[in-house]
């Protein structure tokens, strides 16, 4: 099917061309190395990309590799820098990458392959500005997938000299390199807070009294019989819930405003990474105590996966509340809870991160009705430590301050959104021009 407004005819700026993407560009796709064959993942080398990860413009790198005997016995192939990559299945299906690294792919992406007369940035932003109409192939197909047959029917208007179609997306170009260095930022910040933690409150090499690390210094280290094992001298053993003010109900609430509403934004455990851009909810006023504050800390209590459990965590601060329209709550499948003190905030957080990430998060779930259920109350009765009132203030003022850049990082990157894509359906039909000064070169 087509969509009637990509049906509508377009207006090819004076000395532009239009083409088909077949008639410049050669397709293929990728494949996925039987996944029961260990030998076909062990100690991979060879970068493999999946259609999740064409959420950013640019691919850089990834997590997912195959080994070379992997490689040799499925029919994917390594494609060159510069590659542009389209999504065919699942939630990205039309979304599209510039390849900035040798990879190869899984079946689920068609990979447009460069050619040396034409920009693969061009023909990439060119993509971005039919997406609405690749969402309604997909939408409109038996199997809710895009094909390559589909793909190369594409009718695409490029300035005629490469030189001419790079000086025009040079400016995207420019706002996503900004926006993917946020995001790399992010991403550094993020690990220097986990890995402070670790040093801390793991290692137990917090700053002692001359500012040495405790433990690697000597730090008299005692077992502890509740939480079974080794804790610094002088440190007392509380329960989980001991850090804990009150618990705060999740609410979904309406889908359209009503009398006595509250216009709010709603995070589920599927915002509870990135916490942007939630949904918009209405809740009932009398249930305004169910707002979130600064500090707070919300878990997934419903959902999860065999291979993910429930429990994920989020800290919320003034500035996920602030990015998110200014009223948040927490759903239905999600809980929130308040400190008893602000300052336990950031290391609550991690604490609960570390737990999670290693994996104990599945020795507390329970099933209804096939649901996996957090049992938050049997979690929070275990022992824990409890952190000299210095040092777990101390913690906060640093890690505040890193969440703070953070958050700062990610209304920028917003606003930069909005800017590229407003822009962008302008200059890839030649409504605006560049400036040279402006372009790389």
């Amino acid at each position: 099917m087509e969509l009637k407004k990509y049906k509508k005819k377009r207006i090819t700026p004076q000395g532009w061309k239009e083409i088909t993407l077949a008639e410049a560009f050669n397709t293929s796709s990728g494949a996925t190395p039987l996944s029961t064959e260990a030998s076909y993942y062990e100690n991979g080398t060879i970068p493999w990309i999946n259609s999740g990860e064409l959420a950013s413009p640019y691919i850089y790198n990834t997590t997912n590799f195959i080994s070379q005997v992997g490689f040799e016995n499925s029919s994917t192939e390594i494609y060159p820098i510069d590659t542009v990559l389209v999504a065919m299945y699942g939630a990205t299906a039309g979304k599209a990458s510039l390849l900035k690294m040798e990879a190869c792919t899984n079946q689920a992406i068609c990979a447009i392959l460069p050619n040396k007369d034409y920009s693969s940035a061009f023909l990439k932003y060119s993509i971005d500005t039919l997406y609405d109409h690749l969402v309604g192939l997909s939408s409109g197909s038996a199997r809710d997938n895009l094909s390559q047959a589909e793909l190369k029917k594409l009718k695409l208007i490029m300035p005629p000299t490469k030189d001419e179609q790079n000086k025009l997306v040079s400016i995207l170009a420019s706002i996503d390199r900004k926006i993917e260095l946020n995001r790399a930022i992010n991403q550094n910040l993020e690990a220097m807070m986990k890995q402070l933690y670790d040093y801390w409150f793991v290692q137990f090499d917090f700053p002692n009294k001359e500012g040495k690390p405790y433990k690697s210094s000597g730090g008299k280290m005692v077992w502890n019989k509740k939480i079974k094992r080794e804790i610094p001298e002088d440190w007392k053993e509380v329960t989980l819930n001991a850090f804990i003010d009150k618990n705060k109900a999740g609410d979904w609430g309406y889908d359209t405003p009503k009398d006595g509403t509250i216009k709010v934004g709603c995070v589920r455990g599927a915002d509870i990474i990135k916490l942007n851009d939630v949904p918009t909810r209405y809740i009932t006023s009398k249930h305004s105590d169910r707002l979130l504050e600064d500090g707070d800390i919300v878990i997934e209590i419903s959902g999860g996966s065999p291979v993910q459990a429930t429990g994920r965590v989020a800290l919320i601060t003034n500035g996920v509340i602030g990015r998110n329209g200014g009223a948040l709550v927490c759903s239905n499948f999600c809980q929130s809870f308040n400190m008893k003190k602000r300052e336990f905030s950031e290391y609550f957080y991690y604490l609960w991160r570390n737990l999670y990430d290693n994996g104990n998060m599945f020795n507390f779930e329970g099933k209804t009705s096939g649901i996996k259920n957090f049992q938050t109350d049997v979690f929070l009765a275990n022992h824990w430590f409890e952190v000299p009132k210095q040092l777990i203030e101390t913690f906060h003022t640093i890690v505040a301050q890193y969440h703070l850049m953070i958050d700062q990082n990610i209304i920028e990157n917003n606003n930069l959104i909005k800017q590229r894509d407003e822009l962008l359906p302008l200059l890839m039909n030649g409504q605006v021009s560049v400036n040279s000064d402006l372009s790389d070169g």
